[in-house]
């Protein structure tokens, strides 16, 4: 066997091994959710409210996440059979036709401190199918993960007969499985990892958004809308393999990633009019699901500590300009020599300014009190789209020590004007003198006849 040979088999042991560690850690568990049905019949159009709603479990049977090691011990669920006085409607859905994305992150949510709202309702086919039957019904469960986690989208599907359960369930009429749950198939999810994004503007922002669906369905359309102050607009749209974009520069990925899974869009070159809620909604031959990706601009501040000219007492001005959103915080602080910073008040806010652009300007002016040594003045600002507040210093003279500057500078003056009188009294002496007794200078002018006489 040749060196070649031998470097191959080393490298494709080493990438089986690898496989097989990937392989090793993963798991399927199932992840229960406690979630709110909505009653079918008691909403009537905008939210729903807590009368409305009537306590849900939710069982996604055996999803692949990610072990750790933090899964030893995890036990698969079994349902509480002993008797309640209200208990929860529970679903147990399978994920063998739809892969669920960031199952992890509902799993592990209680231990990360976060929550997850989980909200069910009834879901209608635009078209039924010819097959559907009184026991068949579809729901769609909406999951999202607090503090800026993923949001997932589930279309799902009712299996079994009354006949091979135990029962109907009394509130849904549905048939129950040997467990006493309703049993469904997930056939159809849409997500994004960021239900909410800060971009700086003029830069470029990627909104992510991914769906799977069963194998039996096909991908019919993809539409981005932007919703803003009570306006909506199309910003891209993708049908039957043609794409055409509103927003100009916006794009979606490559079909090849589109048909993967992935509807993500880019916009580059933000302005403030690109803010606002974006809606993601993909259809298929069945189905329709959607996620909204809230937007938001942001313009960093640019900080500058002038003194005003000509002002008694002595006026420091902190502009603060082309920041957005609107909301800023400036306060002041004063710091002597070997001393502190103490807190300032008193400062007067100048009038709101917005640009063309729509990004905001406005200024600070404090009066400064030197005291006998000077003191150091600085202006903080405080903005959403700053990870710290800016800072901007400046030194205050005493008094005396502004008079006796000026006095130095009105000498220097002086001095230096005398010295070039004197320059230009020599440059004179210097030059030709003109010659006292020279010829004059005649001319000779035209004196009309008249004058002549006279």
């Amino acid at each position: 066997m040749g060196a070649e040979e031998g470097w191959c088999l080393l490298l494709c042991l080493a990438l089986s091994g690898a496989a097989d560690a990937a392989e090793r850690q993963w798991r399927a568990v199932d992840v229960v959710l406690d979630c709110f049905l909505v009653e079918d019949g008691r909403h009537r159009g905008g939210f729903a409210s807590k009368e409305d709603m009537v306590k849900a479990l939710l069982v996604l049977r055996q999803v692949p996440v990610p072990d750790d090691g933090s899964l030893e011990g995890f036990t698969d669920f079994q349902l509480d059979t002993r008797a309640k006085d209200n208990p929860p409607v529970t679903f147990e859905a399978s994920v063998e036709r739809v892969q669920v994305p960031h199952a992890e992150d509902l799993l592990h949510a209680d231990c990360s401190g976060k929550e997850v709202t989980c909200e069910m309702s009834h879901y209608f086919l635009q078209a039924r199918q010819e097959a559907t039957t009184k026991t068949v019904a579809w729901f769609i469960t909406n999951v999202q993960v607090s503090g800026g986690g993923p949001s997932v989208s589930m279309v799902m599907k009712t299996l079994g007969d009354a006949e091979n359960g135990a029962g109907l369930q009394p509130r849904l009429n549905l048939p129950l499985g040997p467990q006493g749950t309703v049993q469904t198939s997930v056939e159809f999810q849409v997500t994004t990892r960021t239900p909410s994004l800060n971009f700086l503007l003029g830069s470029s922002a990627s909104l992510h958004c991914g769906f799977s669906m069963a194998p039996d369905l096909d991908l019919t359309s993809v539409v981005w809308r932007l919703q803003h102050k009570g306006t909506g607009q199309l910003v891209y749209s993708w049908s039957m393999g043609q794409g055409q974009a509103k927003r100009e520069g916006a794009t979606l990925e490559p079909e090849q990633q589109l048909m993967a899974g992935d509807a993500s869009l880019t916009l580059p070159t933000l302005t403030l009019k690109d803010e606002g809620a974006y809606i993601c909604q993909i259809t298929t031959s069945l189905y329709q699901a959607q996620q909204i990706i809230q937007l938001h601009v942001q313009a960093t501040p640019k900080v500058q500590l002038s003194l005003a000219k000509d002002t008694l007492p002595p006026t420091l001005v902190c502009s603060i300009t082309g920041y957005y959103p609107l909301d800023v915080t400036v306060t002041w602080t004063r710091e002597e020599l070997a001393g502190a910073p103490v807190p300032v008040s008193g400062a007067v806010f100048s009038s709101l300014r917005q640009s063309l652009a729509g990004t905001y300007s406005t200024s600070s002016s404090l009066r400064a009190e030197a005291g006998s040594a000077g003191v150091m003045y600085t202006c903080h600002v405080t903005h959403v789209s700053l990870d710290e507040p800016l800072r901007a210093s400046i030194w205050a003279s005493p008094p005396e020590k502004r008079t006796m500057a000026f006095g130095v500078l009105f000498a220097s003056s002086l001095f230096l004007l005398a010295l070039l009188y004197l320059g230009l009294q020599r440059w004179r002496a210097a030059s030709p003198k003109v010659c006292q007794d020279s010829e004059p200078l005649w001319v000779d002018t035209v004196v009309p006849q008249s004058k002549k006489k006279e």
